[in-house]
């Protein structure tokens, strides 16, 4: 029954694919040649169209079958599916172009070949949109469902089980529950059976009585999917593993596909592809913006500290960025020239005696820091992100600190997460870190922009940062 039900919304979606696929060439061939917006004094055979209408919908059905297109896609995400069908429309186009140079006989307008591949896109997109939204609302409902055993240890399966449930438009139904040990907390899990052991798995599946099986078990028990495909036995049943990695995935976890392997990425950063454009375009933008704007500001405090003190106007400083690399932060210098001869690298006291008193109402107000910005246009730092820090007192810190170096899988910034919840300076690094690590793994290019907008209306709640 399930295999029909299968066959019956593959031919559905294939039907309904053709047919739109259809109405894309005849809108193109309308516009181009009645619309009035093209020249109309091209000569055509409607005859030709006819004949490549034809062709079109045996190459769109044939590459769409050998891909697979219309495989169930329950657990999958929409925006693969449309990744999917740019690619198979793509290949389609590419064949269809290639009969049209086999058959020279035919001649078609190449603005009808566009316009029909802009328009199919489209309309097929929008087709699979709305199909996938009215199974969910069946599913939702009660129909259209897939019956689920969940396998595994008591903690995975009742959060595994509380998933599945919440998530209604999957359309799947848990029907039981079978623990590899242990027991249920009372009340865990309502309305579902216990199987007592694999037989009455296995009878349960030779019945018809499920469709689909989850199985959630820690790393270290992951050779036990062996037993539950013997369980199982050649039975038609779709097998899920779901492996307990939360351990293991730090800093935002995914999977990718290599060529038909799964890969499990435990850890990444999540500034590549799109998501880098989109940080170094707001840095660029907004940093060379500030940069004007506090340009005569900042001649001014050049000016202020050349006059008050000795030394260099900026301090030069080593500090520690992305992947590790190393790069020189600008400050305002705001201490007496060589504070750190007797002292070492050390963080700035409160009431450092070191501070020049132009220094001290730099580091009151942060105008001190503005020279980062340069830092920024270079491409060192970020406008915002974990703030940097020097690598001497790095090598203390990873040594008590747990994952303090992933921090370092996004580019360092002049302000950032931590530093507007009053983590700065000498403060808990333990907590400085969990916000750091935060930031990172729910970074969005919103939250960026609402970190920066609370660092310039907003004070926080520890003014005292880390200057040295």
């Amino acid at each position: 029954m399930l295999k029909k039900h299968n066959q019956f919304f593959k031919g559905l979606l294939l039907i309904s694919d053709l047919c739109f696929v259809s109405l894309a060439w005849w809108l193109a061939y309308g516009a181009r040649f009645y619309s009035g917006l093209f020249d109309t004094e091209e000569p055509f055979v409607f005859r030709h169209y006819v004949v490549a209408w034809l062709i079109i919908l045996v190459v769109w059905a044939a590459v769409f079958e050998w891909a697979d297109f219309y495989r169930p896609r329950r657990l999958s995400a929409q925006r693969r599916e449309y990744v999917e069908l740019i690619k198979c429309s793509t290949i389609a186009l590419l064949f269809f172009l290639a009969v049209l140079f086999a058959i020279r006989e035919l001649i078609l307008s190449r603005v009808v070949v566009a316009l029909f591949w802009v328009s199919s896109l489209a309309l097929v997109t929008l087709s699979h949109h709305v199909f996938r939204e009215v199974l969910r609302f069946a599913r939702r409902r009660g129909y259209n469902l897939r019956h689920v055993v969940v396998i595994g240890t008591p903690a995975l399966a009742a959060a595994l089980v509380t998933r599945l449930d919440s998530y209604k438009r999957l359309g799947l139904r848990v029907v039981a529950i079978y623990l590899t040990e242990g027991e249920l907390p009372p009340g865990a899990i309502r309305g579902v059976d216990r199987l007592k052991n694999e037989q009455e798995l296995t009878e349960l599946s030779r019945r018809g009585g499920i469709d689909q099986v989850f199985v959630a078990l820690p790393l270290d028990q992951a050779a036990k999917l062996r037993e539950i495909q013997d369980w199982l036995g050649d039975e038609p049943v779709a097998l899920h593993f779901v492996p307990d990695l939360g351990a293991l995935a730090t800093l935002r976890g995914s999977v990718e596909e290599f060529d038909g392997l799964q890969i499990i990425s435990l850890q990444s950063s999540p500034h590549a592809g799109w998501n880098a454009f989109l940080k170094r375009s707001l840095d660029l933008s907004l940093g060379a913006t500030a940069l004007v704007i506090f340009a005569p500001l900042m001649l001014l405090i050049m000016l202020a500290i050349k006059c008050s003190s000795r030394g260099p106007i900026l301090y030069r400083q080593e500090r520690m960025g992305l992947d590790g690399r190393r790069f020189v932060m600008l400050k305002f210098r705001s201490m007496i020239d060589d504070a750190e001869k007797l002292t070492g690298p050390v963080w700035a006291a409160e009431r450092d005696p070191r501070t020049t008193p132009l220094g001290r109402w730099l580091r009151r107000l942060n105008l001190d820091e503005l020279p980062q910005l340069i830092n920024v246009l270079r491409g060192e730092m970020s406008l915002v992100g974990p703030r940097p820090e020097r690598p001497p007192l790095i090598n203390e810190f990873r040594k008590s600190v747990p994952k303090y170096m992933l921090r370092h899988k996004v580019k360092a910034g002049m302000t950032g997460w931590a530093q507007i919840n009053g983590w700065r300076g000498n403060t808990s690094l333990p907590s400085r870190i969990e916000y750091d690590l935060d930031y990172i793994e729910n970074w969005s290019l919103w939250r960026d922009i609402k970190i920066l907008a609370r660092t310039l209306f907003s004070n926080f709640q520890n003014r005292q940062d880390s200057r040295l």
